[in-house]
C-alpha cells in the first residue's frame, strides 16, 4: 500500500491508520525526492512496520455468560480479575451432520494473539507431530517411530542419549520419546525429539503451515541462543547395534523476527539464585499462541476439518498412535513404568484435576498441558462415550500473585488447578445439558488401551523432569 504525504503530516493519522488495518504503510514524499530526504522516508518506513498492532480481545457473550452462571468465589474471581490473570479461553462447540461429519464453532473469552503467555510444555505437541512428519518424509527402510536410535552430540553442553532404561527394548524412538512427553510430560523427551526435528525445520514447517506466529527456539537445558541453534547428530540402528541411518548435525542459519520486548513479572531468580528486581524477559523464547494450539490439536483429532496445508504427513497407524498416547494415563503404561500415585490418572487432566484423581471410565481427554512460570496451560478434546458428547476447550491463565519468576512460589494448587476444574466441568455440564440435532458417533476415538502387567517387579518411575 502507497500514501502519498508530507513528512510533517504522517505521525498521528498513519498510526492510527496503521492500529486500524494493521499493516505496513510505505511512505514516499513526492515533493523531496533527494536523497536524504528518500533517506528519512526509508526510517519512517520501518518505524511505522515495527508499530505494534493493536486488536481488541475476542469475548463472546455464550461463553462468558456461561461462566459467570458458575456461582464459586473461585471463579468469579478471576473472571473479574482476568487481565491479571492474563486469562484466555477457546471453547469449541462440535456439531455433527446426518453423516457425522463435524462442524466446529470457537467462543472465545479475553482471547488475544498479542497477550504472551509462555506456552511451557504444550511447544511437546508440535514437535511430536513434525518428529513424526519428518521420519515419513524421510523415507529410509528401517527407519520409523519404533526405530531403535541413539543421539549423540559434537557442541559444549550436548549430552548423549545412547540407551533408555524406561524403554522395552533398551534404546530410544521416537515412539517412545512422545510417549513420555504426552504421557507425563516429560522435558527430555521433547528435547530429544527437537533434537532429531532440527530448529529450522521445525519453524520453517510450521510456518508453511500458517502458524506464523509460532516459534520454537530453545531447548529446555539452559542453552543460550547461539546453542539452540545447533542440534545434535542421531543415528538409527539395529538392535545389534548395525546403523541404518545416520542425520549429521544440524545449525540453524536462518534469522528469527520477534516484534515487541515481552517483560512479566517484578523481579526472577537468576541461575545462580540471586534475586534480580527486574520482569523476566520473554522476547526471544517459544512462543504459541492459543488459537494456533487450538487448531493444531484440531488438525490431528479431525484432519479433513482444516486446510490441507495445515495437515500433517502420517502413515500407518500414526493417528492411532497419537490418540492413544495423548489419552492414555501412566497407570495403564507398561513402558516406561510410572508410579500411579504420584503420576495419577487426572494428572495433566487439568479440567477433571481434582481430590479423586480418576475420571469417569466413559470419558477420555486427549490433549495436552503446560506449565511454568506461575502459566498453565491445557489444550483439550473432551469425549463422552456414554452421553454422546464432545469438545475442545483451550485454556491458560497466569498464577503469580507475587510477581516473582523462578522462586518455585507460584499459585498452581490454591488458584491454577481448582480454577481449571471449575471451568472443565462448567463447560462439560454445559455439554451434557446442550442439545443436538444429530448425536455424534464416536469410534473412531475408540482406542484400545494398555493394562498394567501385575507380574512386572520392575520399580516404578517416581521422578521425572517435567
Amino acid at each position: 500500500m502507497i500514501v502519498f504525504v508530507e513528512p510533517r503530516r504522517i505521525l498521528k493519522p498513519v498510526r492510527l491508520f496503521l492500529s486500524a488495518v494493521k499493516t505496513c504503510v510505505l511512505v514516499i514524499c513526492p515533493c523531496y525526492l533527494n536523497f536524504n530526504t528518500m533517506k528519512h522516508c526509508v526510517i519512517l518506513f520501518y518505524f511505522f512496520c515495527s508499530l505494534p498492532a493493536f486488536s481488541q480481545p475476542k469475548t463472546d457473550s455464550l461463553l462468558e455468560n456461561m461462566l459467570l452462571r458458575n456461582g464459586t468465589a473461585l471463579m468469579q474471581h478471576v473472571l473479574q480479575q482476568k487481565d491479571s490473570f492474563r486469562l484466555q479461553i477457546i471453547y469449541t462447540q462440535i456439531n455433527r451432520n446426518r453423516h457425522n461429519k463435524p462442524s466446529f464453532r470457537n467462543y472465545y473469552l479475553n482471547t488475544d494473539t498479542n497477550l504472551y503467555f509462555n506456552p511451557a510444555s504444550t511447544v511437546k505437541l508440535p514437535l511430536a507431530l513434525l518428529a513424526l512428519e519428518k521420519l515419513n518424509n524421510m523415507g529410509v527402510d528401517g527407519v520409523n517411530k519404533y526405530a531403535a536410535m541413539q543421539i549423540d552430540s559434537n557442541c559444549a553442553k550436548q549430552t548423549k542419549a545412547l540407551t533408555d532404561s524406561t524403554a522395552e527394548s533398551g534404546f530410544p524412538s521416537i515412539a517412545h520419546y512422545i510417549k513420555k512427553a504426552f504421557l507425563v510430560s516429560d522435558n527430555d523427551a521433547y528435547n530429544r525429539l527437537y533434537q532429531f526435528v532440527g530448529q529450522q525445520t521445525i519453524n520453517r514447517n510450521l510456518h508453511n503451515k500458517g502458524y506464523q506466529s509460532m516459534r520454537i527456539t530453545r531447548q529446555f537445558f539452559g542453552f543460550t541462543a547461539e546453542e539452540n541453534r545447533h542440534t545434535n547428530p542421531v543415528r538409527f540402528i539395529h538392535q545389534d547395534g548395525r546403523i541404518i541411518y545416520e542425520q549429521p548435525s544440524a545449525y540453524n542459519t536462518d534469522s528469527f523476527y520477534f516484534g515487541k520486548i515481552i517483560k512479566i513479572g517484578k523481579g526472577h531468580y537468576n541461575n545462580r539464585d540471586s534475586l534480580i528486581n527486574e520482569p523476566i524477559d520473554f522476547t526471544k523464547v517459544n512462543n504459541v499462541p492459543l488459537e494456533d494450539l487450538q487448531q493444531m490439536l484440531q488438525s490431528v483429532l479431525f484432519p479433513a476439518s482444516v486446510p490441507a496445508r495445515q495437515r500433517f504427513n502420517f502413515k500407518g497407524d500414526d493417528y492411532k498412535f497419537l490418540y492413544q498416547y495423548l489419552s492414555q494415563y501412566p497407570s495403564e503404561t507398561n513402558y516406561p513404568k510410572y508410579d500411579s500415585a504420584a503420576y495419577y490418572d487426572s494428572y495433566i487432566k487439568f479440567y477433571f484435576r481434582d481430590g479423586n484423581h480418576q475420571l469417569p471410565p466413559y470419558i477420555r481427554v486427549f490433549n495436552k498441558v503446560g506449565w511454568a512460570y506461575g502459566f498453565l496451560i491445557d489444550v483439550s478434546y473432551v469425549v463422552d462415550f456414554k452421553n454422546k458428547v464432545e469438545f475442545m476447550l483451550t485454556t491458560t491463565l497466569y498464577t503469580n500473585s507475587d510477581g516473582i519468576l523462578n522462586d518455585d512460589k507460584y499459585d498452581y494448587k490454591n488458584i491454577g488447578w481448582p480454577f481449571l476444574y471449575q471451568l472443565g466441568q462448567t463447560v462439560y455440564q454445559y455439554e451434557l445439558k446442550r442439545s443436538r440435532k444429530y448425536k455424534p458417533n464416536l469410534e473412531n476415538f475408540i482406542v484400545p488401551y494398555e493394562s498394567r502387567n501385575g507380574n512386572d517387579k520392575r520399580l516404578t518411575i517416581k521422578n521425572v523432569d517435567n
